[in-house]
């Protein structure tokens, strides 16, 4: 019995060694591994509205020249460059729409923006003799542009795999709205011209620009524009008792629109 027992136990021991070694050859289950979530590139495609701020500096020459019987003279009084530094600040907003294809972004923008921007100078002439003593005129010219606005297309190109990153160029239409006033006065006789004139003109600009996307929906940008709204001729007749003494006399001014704009924006995508 004891016989049997044993060879039974041995038996036993053999067929689990057996199993044992079956069950480690088996692979084992083990979790996959969670898998790493990789964002798409982002996308210019889409609509933005977005708002802006900086600097303009016009650069514009204004020139003013009093004529009598069609004849100028003292046309050598405030000519020049009026626009040396005039500059005031720019703000406003804007909106647009891009389309991105593969590196390449094309798209369209429109801004409107008010400024402050404003100048004025004045010039004294030669003295000359006049009647029993001297006299002299003196001229006195401002401008100012009120508002400004823009609708350019873009062409830009990211820099970034992630593409976030765009530089572009841009060109287009400019508009804005300004005054301009001219006089010349006599300091003898206190006779005067003047001139003034409020209008709105239209032009072009071209700049370029650089932009970031800091999330999927806002971007930020800064950016350079120089704008041409071309030149208004302004004309003032005689007033008060020069209207007698000199009635074929007139002023002249001729002022020059434009300038250069510097501004950083930001703008939220759809």
């Amino acid at each position: 019995m004891t016989k049997w027992m044993i060879g039974a136990a041995a038996a036993a021991l053999t067929v689990a060694a057996a199993v044992s070694a079956q069950a480690a050859d088996l692979p084992t289950k083990k979790e996959a591994p969670a898998p790493v979530y990789v964002p798409p590139p982002f996308s210019w495609t889409g609509f933005y509205l977005g708002v802006n701020a900086g600097g303009v500096w016009g650069t514009g020459n204004t020139t003013t020249t009093f004529y009598n019987a069609g004849f100028p003279v003292l046309n050598n009084v405030n000519t020049g460059s009026l626009g040396t530094g005039a500059s005031g600040f720019i703000g406003g907003g804007q909106a647009g729409y891009n389309f991105q294809s593969g590196a390449a972004v094309f798209g369209i923008e429109t801004d409107f923006d008010g400024t402050s921007m404003s100048k004025s100078k004045s010039g004294v002439g030669t003295t000359f003799a006049y009647l029993a003593g001297s006299d002299y005129f003196t001229t006195n010219v401002s401008a100012r542009m009120n508002w400004l606005g823009t609708t350019r297309a873009r062409v830009g190109f990211v820099a970034t795999p992630d593409n976030r990153l765009m530089f572009y160029g841009t060109g287009g239409l400019a508009y804005g709205g300004g005054n301009a006033h001219a006089s010349v006065f006599d300091a003898y006789n206190g006779w005067g011209w003047a001139a003034a004139k409020s209008q709105t003109r239209v032009g072009w600009t071209l700049g370029a620009g650089v932009e970031y996307a800091i999330t999927n929906n806002v971007t930020l940008k800064g950016e350079y524009l120089y704008y041409n709204l071309g030149t208004t001729n302004q004309s003032g007749l005689p007033t008060g008792t020069a209207l007698t003494a000199f009635p074929n006399s007139f002023l002249a001014s001729k002022v020059t629109y434009e300038g250069s704009i510097f501004r950083v924006g930001a703008n939220y995508k759809f």
